[in-house]
């Protein structure tokens, strides 16, 4: 497992991690979301490595990676579709042999890139996320996170309730039979670069929200362009994101979809056998 850091383009380096594998059936992307690091993944990509090389990257605002100034980069999905591009192009990954696994944020500049560039990926597992503007399918908190001032005010709270957010946005929804363990060297992560380069996460997940329905919008009246096979995977009891969404975006491009019973945002944490089988069913 390497972590290093790699520049893109000015004013922005990621943080990387990638799993080299000598003789690779294709290359695995891994996309996290909101809190989330490349740590998310450390359980998963080493599994995942036995058959592919694995890839994955702190996006911009989240943990070691850059935090441009808005005035050069607005941290909307738009942008992120651009990080992701710039990144496969600067890797030099193959786009033909590469299966994207994104989740929450990640997912929507996924997508984005997909409609501009169709063979960017041999196929997009998407889930989790709003690819459409139906605010009364989110929860309270992202729906205010829409529109000021009410943003304003939801930013100010998560920033100043950092420690709840670590402890308890992983498990809502969930009864607590169903909470999961995470690792110590995962929230650790998460909390070392919380406030790296003197922006939060809130404050990036902020910016990427004050252009999130501009970003839907275009995205939705643009479905027609997508011509990168999409599955899409979601968790039953997902309380940020209803499944609801999952199951209208799945109709309007007819994607597999797939409702995993008894669990909440975010699989890859809570099922990651369930994530890796859907991964590398991607390859058969």
């Amino acid at each position: 497992m390497e972590i290093e850091f790699i520049e893109i383009g000015r004013d922005i380096t990621l943080r990387q991690m990638v799993l080299r594998n000598p003789r690779p059936k294709g290359t695995i992307l891994l996309l996290h979301g909101f809190p989330e690091t490349i740590y998310a993944w450390k359980e998963i990509a080493p599994i995942l490595a036995d058959e592919f090389e694995v890839h994955a990257f702190d996006w911009p605002g989240y943990g070691l990676s850059s935090r441009p100034p808005v005035e050069t980069f607005t941290y909307a999905p738009r942008d992120y579709a651009q990080v992701l591009n710039a990144y496969i192009v600067k890797t030099g990954i193959n786009s033909s042999e590469l299966t994207i696994y994104a989740t929450d944020i990640g997912a929507l500049p996924a997508l984005l890139l997909a409609l501009e560039q169709p063979a960017i990926a041999r196929s997009i597992i998407v889930g989790d996320f709003a690819p459409l503007n139906r605010p009364a399918l989110m929860w309270e908190n992202l729906q205010a996170l829409k529109s000021k001032p009410s943003a304003d005010q939801v930013r100010a709270f998560m920033n100043a309730n950092r420690e709840e957010i670590l402890a308890n946005t992983f498990f809502r929804g969930l009864p607590e039979e169903a909470h999961y363990e995470l690792s110590t060297e995962f929230k650790g992560d998460i909390a070392l670069g919380w406030g790296h380069g003197g922006m939060t996460s809130v404050d990036a997940f902020y910016h990427y929200y004050s252009h999130f329905s501009r970003d839907q919008e275009y995205f939705e009246a643009n479905l027609a362009k997508l011509k990168t096979p999409v599955s899409v995977v979601w968790g039953s009891e997902d309380l940020y994101i209803k499944k609801e969404m999952g199951i209208e975006f799945a109709q309007l491009v007819r994607a597999e979809l797939k409702i995993l019973p008894g669990i909440g945002h975010y699989p890859h944490l809570q099922a990651p056998n369930q994530a890796i089988n859907e991964i590398r069913a991607s390859f058969r």
